[in-house]
């Protein structure tokens, strides 16, 4: 199915969107198998397969994306691009994941602002996984501005997780958005288990605020939510975990945050054990570069600020 062809010809000639796909969803052509891609508040382009539908929302600016029981070995792209100034787009998407399907979904925005209004994207994310089904969900966030024009980002994520089904979710956003409230939540069932990753990065007088949710509703429910941030400049970044044992159960929250210049992090948790089975766990480590890892790296012959660079990539990897 394809929708709006002239916007979908401009994506396809433009230097800025080609950029901002390659950055968001490391895409250099039409990708192969399901895809959706949105560019300035509109649906662009779209495939479907013979087990994989994306069906328009009729009541509401999104999708709904219905993945058949058994799908083995496939990928979904869903992707927005916006490369105008002053737009604020709203989309909800929702995933129907079928029993024993196994797929990979890359998503996430990319802002190109060329002009003095800010511009944004609200993304509202919706996960319904059935029994034994398991998912890798890959989202970034990225953001670049001409006139210094602000790149508003507000991603939410609601996931429900069926009997002995899996959810991987990777989030990375390190650079160019000048706010973001990032909210995850999530309701675990029996035997299922949540792994999330975050990477955040921070600068100037950026801000950043995560809030993770997650409740082990389910006898033997597992999650691990793990934050890496730096927080450069004036910034500010906030994290906010709470982890809520219903039934036996595990919970893991942790979160390591690298201070920089005038930087400031929060990490604040909250674990509720409602059931004497129920094992949570919560670490948090903020602080500087070590000075000693510093001179390691300079004396084999980096600069400072070589040396500060290798240990942010190697952090946020």
């Amino acid at each position: 199915m394809t929708q709006n062809t002239a916007v979908k010809k401009d994506i396809v000639k433009d230097k800025i969107y080609q950029n901002l796909l390659k950055e968001v969803a490391g895409l250099y052509a039409m990708p192969m198998g399901a895809f959706n891609i949105r560019a300035d508040g509109e649906g662009v382009d779209r495939h479907t397969t013979a087990n994989i539908d994306i069906v328009t929302k009729k009541d509401q600016p999104g999708i709904d994306i219905i993945v058949k029981p058994g799908t083995k070995n496939e990928s979904i792209h869903i992707p927005v691009v916006i490369g105008r100034s002053g737009l604020n787009d709203l989309v909800y998407n929702d995933f129907y994941i079928g029993e024993d399907a196994d797929v990979t979904i890359i998503a996430g925005c990319a802002i190109h602002n060329p002009g003095h209004d800010d511009s944004g994207h609200d993304g509202i994310h919706r996960f319904f996984l059935e029994k034994n089904a398991r998912v890798k969900y890959v989202e970034k966030h990225y953001g670049e501005s001409e006139q210094g024009a602000k790149n508003i980002l507000n991603p939410t994520t609601v996931i429900e997780l069926g009997p002995h089904s899996y959810m991987e979710m990777d989030s990375v956003q390190i650079q160019g958005v000048d706010s973001t409230r990032r909210d995850t939540r999530a309701v675990v069932g029996d035997g299922a288990t949540l792994i999330v990753t975050e990477k955040i990065m921070t600068s100037d007088n950026q801000t950043a605020e995560t809030i993770f949710d997650v409740k082990l509703n389910g006898e033997d429910s597992k999650t691990h939510v793990i934050s890496r941030s730096v927080v450069k400049g004036r910034s500010k970044q906030k994290f906010i975990s709470k982890l809520e044992g219903n039934h036996k159960s595990h919970g893991h929250s942790e979160c390591d945050a690298i201070l920089m210049d005038e930087g400031r992090a929060i990490a604040i948790p909250e674990v509720t054990a409602n059931h004497l089975d129920a094992e949570l766990i919560h670490e948090a480590v903020i602080g500087k570069i070590a000075g000693e890892q510093l001179v390691k790296l300079m004396t084999l012959g980096l600069s400072e600020k070589e040396a500060e660079a290798e240990i942010i990539s190697g952090f946020m990897k």
